[in-house]
């Protein structure tokens, strides 16, 4: 979804102007004819992607990186053909960063208009992030500069009018200097698979008029790190496209391709492992959009250089992952030269190893992590108000609001327990959050919630599990409550939502049955009409902590001639009725989180139906896809993680590269997550339903989560089986039983196979 007007106007204009040409014919005829089309180039000057950048002041559109972004996603779905990254970001942000002067306002102009095509010389090394201190030297001789050194890998070269050289000068500061092609340094060309060319130039004694200096001395080498990482954001979002496009010509692909008289789409090995890559896809873009919008909110270089490694990290991974299992899917004919997919993945080779690799990438974003710095985390006391609009509150502010919450309100014998706490246990707790009015964070303030939006609701998530707050009996808070809001009458909103607010009603989940727990529709427990009361009749089971509640929203069959899902109803059950029976059931780590429920003619009152009769299908979606949403929040990951951290420290693992390059993926998973649940939050904040295609956070979540636990148990050595919680100098840790928790994450709410059969048929299109 684009956020505005332009974005779409932009959107719409690139795949025009890229749609005119011939762009699979010009990649493959690309290693006979490197060079920039001219012509093509001057028509996407004219289209503003040059000066979409650049401040009106200057002559520009004054447009942002978003804007960019959907140009350079709709050149990777297209594969448009010529350096445009170089030209609208890189060379130009390099000159925007310098002062104003009549070569740098010349240089300016002409990128804007077309007229110039140039490259930035800043690397000497492979693998390179940033450049604090160049080798290439600048050396005054009178009225000239003697360069010498060799810059690698620099693009676009070959018919190239010049190139911004990063150097080193007499008095020991940078310097971006122009260097024209008549200069001619030396080059070295490194075809690449796509059929572009980067080149090492080198600088044996070249002299150019020292009146070429554009900028030197302070800012000068920050200026180019910035404009290489606003560069690395948009490769991050032409990569983006790239495999989305690969992704959607592939399935298209598989729906019409047969095998054994059937389209290979539908073979369950080939349609699961789709919808793990569309997945990927979706968490790729989401993490794009994320890293984009806050090195643009926040806007300093630090900022910038940490999304702008998460971005291309994640993209760069996502789009070989993608493209390879692309061609995996297509079979032979997707390797050979006549076939497009290929070139896809040729695209996604080069960008993804331009201005650094993911694994280069991941080092640098753990490296810039504030979290893994040695400094103490914030301690401040503040006035905790009863009432405010906490959304304009700052993230400092707000964060330090909940830490002073915490420290003065949560017992701390309760702190990082490895299980679900009963009510008598959680009791206290739950009865100062409902005081606060802080038991419903994520619901509108109009029914008594806080309102906050994804990103503060986020942050409350972060800071409960930094402190190892324990769950409440919360599911009628983060389930029943939001569909009662949505489709309850507003009796029902009278009667049940104040008392979810004051913990009077505790809530389980009345879904599962002995044979409907992923075939849901085949239950059979049953509900009959005897006047104003359903005769309720049948069993529930792995209903979470049916012990420590009082009330059960549970789904009935009350037409048994219907349709499976077309005679189910959605009722609210007193668990204190006569005739119901609770047994709780002991799990593998010797807990009881999950009962069975015995339903023996119990006695419900009509006013408890939520929606109409036979028409439970539809609650039941709903409140599926509040609890898939409540299931793929980061909550989960983000506590392992702070776990995994604490065992780090203790252990000093942060020195073990092969320990850091592992948590730094693990931690980008779990950022990630969080991006992609943010923009389903948003749904439920302007009160939309749902769509489909949010199974995407479980099955993304669940699959982090138990990846962080399951490096925790490697990261623990032999502790990694000890029954019981140990001290270290950070934190309590019960690595098995962190594992235990994480092991049903992928079945319980529709396991991870379920989800990806309702994202085949949902969302991909993909049916029997």
């Amino acid at each position: 979804m684009l956020d505005t007007e332009f974005q779409e106007a932009f959107r719409d204009s690139a795949k025009d102007l890229i749609g005119r040409h011939d762009n699979m014919a010009r990649c493959r005829q690309k290693p006979q004819n490197p060079a920039v089309d001219r012509k093509v180039w001057a028509e996407v000057a004219e289209a503003g992607w040059f000066s979409l950048l650049v401040p009106e002041e200057a002559g520009g559109l004054g447009r942002n990186l978003a804007d960019l972004s959907v140009i350079a996603q709709q050149a990777g779905e297209q594969l448009f053909a010529e350096p445009y990254l170089a030209g609208s970001v890189q060379i130009v942000q390099a000159l925007l960063g310098a002062p104003a002067g009549a070569l740098r306002d010349e240089l300016l102009e002409r990128a804007m208009a077309g007229e110039l095509v140039a490259g930035l010389a800043w690397q000497e090394t492979l693998g390179q992030l940033e450049i604090t201190d160049p080798v290439v030297t600048a050396t005054r001789q009178g009225e000239e500069l003697v360069l010498s050194g060799t810059k690698r890998l620099v693009g676009p070269v070959e018919g190239a009018d010049g190139w911004l050289l990063v150097a080193h000068t007499d008095d020991g500061q940078g310097a971006l200097i122009w260097v024209a092609a008549e200069d001619k340094p030396q080059r070295k060309d490194y075809p690449q698979v796509d059929g572009s060319v980067l080149s090492d130039l080198v600088f044996d004694g070249v002299k150019v008029p020292a009146n070429r200096v554009i900028m030197a001395g302070d800012g000068t080498l920050q200026n180019v790190n910035r404009a290489n990482d606003m560069t690395r954001l948009m490769a991050a979002a032409e990569l983006v496209g790239v495999m989305r496009r690969a992704f959607d010509m592939t399935v298209d692909y598989m729906k019409v391709r047969k095998q054994f008289g059937k389209p290979i789409a539908s073979f369950q090995a080939l349609k699961h492992r789709a919808v793990h890559a569309w997945v990927e896809i979706q968490v790729a873009s989401a993490a794009l959009n994320d890293a984009i919008a806050t090195a643009q909110a926040d806007g300093s270089d630090a900022v910038l250089a940490r999304q702008a490694s998460r971005a291309k990290a994640r993209c760069s991974a996502a789009a070989l992952s993608i493209t390879r299992q692309c061609i995996q899917f297509h079979g032979a004919i997707g390797y050979t030269d006549e076939y497009d997919i290929g070139l896809y993945l040729k695209r996604a080779m080069v960008l993804s190893a331009w201005l650094g690799n993911a694994s280069t990438h991941r080092a640098r974003y753990l490296e810039l992590t504030p979290a893994l710095s040695d400094a103490v985390q914030e301690v401040v006391d503040v006035e905790i108000p009863q009432d405010q609009d906490w959304n304009a509150m700052s993230d400092r502010d707000f964060r330090n609001m909940l830490r002073t919450f915490y420290r003065r309100n949560y017992p701390e014998n309760l702190r990082n327990i490895q299980r679900r706490l009963t009510w008598e246990e959680v009791r206290d707790w739950t009865m100062t959050l409902s005081r606060q009015g802080w038991i419903a964070p994520g619901w509108p303030k109009e029914f008594g919630g806080m309102g906050l939006s994804p990103e503060k609701l986020l942050a409350y998530v972060e800071e409960q599990e930094n402190y190892g707050v324990a769950r409440t009996i919360d599911q009628g808070v983060i389930m029943v409550g939001p569909l009662l809001i949505k489709y309850g009458t507003p009796e029902q909103h009278a009667e049940f939502l104040p008392k979810m607010l004051n913990a009077e009603h505790r809530w389980s989940q009345g879904y599962s049955e002995p044979n409907a727990g992923s075939d849901l529709a085949s239950l059979k427990t049953s509900a009959v009409l005897d006047g104003d009361e359903f005769i309720v009749n049948g069993q529930k089971i792995w209903t979470t902590m049916a012990h420590s509640s009082n009330y059960i929203f549970a789904l009935v069959r009350t037409d048994n001639n219907a349709k499976k899902q077309a005679g189910i109803s959605f009722l609210l059950i007193d668990l204190d009725s006569p005739g119901i029976t609770v047994r709780p059931i002991k799990d593998i780590a010797g807990h009881t989180e999950f009962c069975e429920v015995f339903f023996e003619n119990v006695r419900v009152p009509v006013r408890n139906l939520v929606g109409e009769v036979n028409q439970g299908w539809t609650m039941a979606k709903a409140l599926l896809g509040f609890e898939r949403i409540f299931l793929g929040s980061p909550k989960q990951g983000r506590y392992a993680l702070s776990q995994l951290n604490a065992l780090a420290r203790e252990r000093d693992l942060f020195k073990d590269p092969v320990f850091r390059a592992k948590y730094a993926e693990l931690l980008m998973d779990v950022d990630d997550q969080a991006a992609a649940y943010s923009e389903f939050a948003e749904y439920i904040k302007r009160g939309d339903n749902l769509p489909p295609s949010v199974s995407l956070l479980k099955v993304w979540g669940t699959q982090a989560y138990q990846r962080v636990c399951q490096a925790l148990m490697e990261a623990a050595q032999e502790s990694g089986s000890v029954d019981a919680a140990y001290d270290t100098d950070v934190s309590s840790l019960n690595p098995p039983a962190i594992l235990f928790n994480s092991i049903p994450s992928t079945i319980y709410g529709g396991s991870t196979e379920v989800q990806c059969e309702i994202l085949a048929r949902a969302v991909l299109g993909i049916t029997e």
